[in-house]
């Protein structure tokens, strides 16, 4: 791994701190208010490179205004992406007239220094040719932590996944636990059992564990906001906007975490993530059940967790039209005191 990866660009939005000017003023991310219809101002983004052995790593930042010396250190949330969008397009959609889609934009509007990267063989980063599964997504996110660490200072950060990215990052948490604050899974599957989807997946093993990559065209991006059933939870544009930002990337994926999910569930030990916990399910949720998650989260051995139903959610809650249950839960899981011992 290089020692310290070379950024790629830099972009200053819009000419006052706004919501960032609060932290000199003593507001914590728990106070500062959503910005629900588009991105705070003077958000300031950068791009870096991670290596893991001779793949380079795409990793992209968010927070409100420069770093700049002296400053206070910013909680730092890293989010990871899932099994069919690169991190940009999961992360940081934009849909004008829309409101805000960004979930980078959201959190680093509540006061967070913002994460994110490709894992390999996604979108801007390299591939190693391999299928990308859940312990290939662990080491590119050990491979991110330094520089992470490095830019922020943070030896601790909080983590959010979304289904598979769920599962990488719960995975991430148990081989690396002194690395990670608060936890939030967000569409996480334990053993799939009596999931819809899970099941359909399970009658393409075969052909996953044949192809290191699957097809990921604009009828698949689509079908991803209908499998459930309800399409009504989701506004068609946003679908659109994925395909768009997808479509350089070319048409087919990495498989390997299709086929972890459809063979070789669980792959996460309950009771190796010690760090707090936040599950969220979005009631329609087709990858997993209730009873899937609670047995999960019973097992779970840190006292300080959570588990919080999403109303009128299906799988993909940072996309819903009811996106703002999400972003309530979390900013109140993530910025919660600590406990006195």
């Amino acid at each position: 791994m290089s020692k310290h990866p070379v950024a790629r660009r830099t972009v200053i939005k819009g000419a006052s701190f706004g919501i960032g000017a609060g932290l000199a003023s003593g507001i914590t991310p728990a106070q500062a208010p959503a910005a629900a219809q588009g991105a705070p101002a003077n958000v300031w983004s950068h791009e870096y490179w991670a290596r893991k052995a001779d793949v380079k790593l795409y990793l992209f930042r968010k927070r409100i205004g420069a770093p700049a010396a002296g400053e206070a250190r910013r909680p730092v949330l890293f989010l990871v992406h899932g099994s069919t969008n690169s991190s940009r397009s999961s992360y940081d959609l934009t849909l004008p007239g829309k409101g805000e889609y960004s979930l980078m934009n959201v959190f680093a509007g509540y006061g967070y220094d913002v994460w994110t990267m490709d894992h390999d063989g996604y979108g801007y980063s390299g591939s190693s040719g391999n299928n990308s599964d859940i312990a290939s997504g662990v080491e590119d996110l050990k491979a991110a932590f330094p520089v992470i660490m490095q830019e922020t200072g943070q030896q601790k950060i909080h983590f959010f996944g979304t289904s598979s990215g769920s599962i990488r990052a719960a995975a991430y948490a148990q081989a690396e636990p002194e690395r990670v604050d608060r936890l939030v899974l967000s569409a996480f599957t334990y053993k799939g059992s009596g999931a819809e989807e899970i099941q359909r997946r399970q009658k393409n093993i075969a052909e996953l564990r044949a192809n290191p990559r699957r097809r990921r065209d604009a009828a698949m991006i689509r079908s991803i906001f209908t499998r459930d059933g309800h399409p009504e939870f989701y506004d068609p544009a946003v679908a659109e906007a994925i395909i768009a930002m997808e479509q350089p990337f070319g048409d087919t994926i990495p498989s390997g975490t299709y086929l972890d999910m459809a063979a070789n569930l669980p792959l996460v030990d309950p009771n190796k993530v010690l760090s707090p916990v936040l599950m969220t399910r979005g009631e329609w949720d087709g990858n997993s059940t209730n009873d899937d998650l609670l047995d999960f989260f019973r097992q779970l051995p840190n006292g300080d967790r959570q588990f919080t139903i999403l109303s009128h959610v299906a799988h993909s809650a940072v996309y819903s039209k009811n996106r703002q249950l999400l972003w309530y839960a979390m900013k109140n899981f993530l910025a919660a005191p600590a406990a006195l011992a």
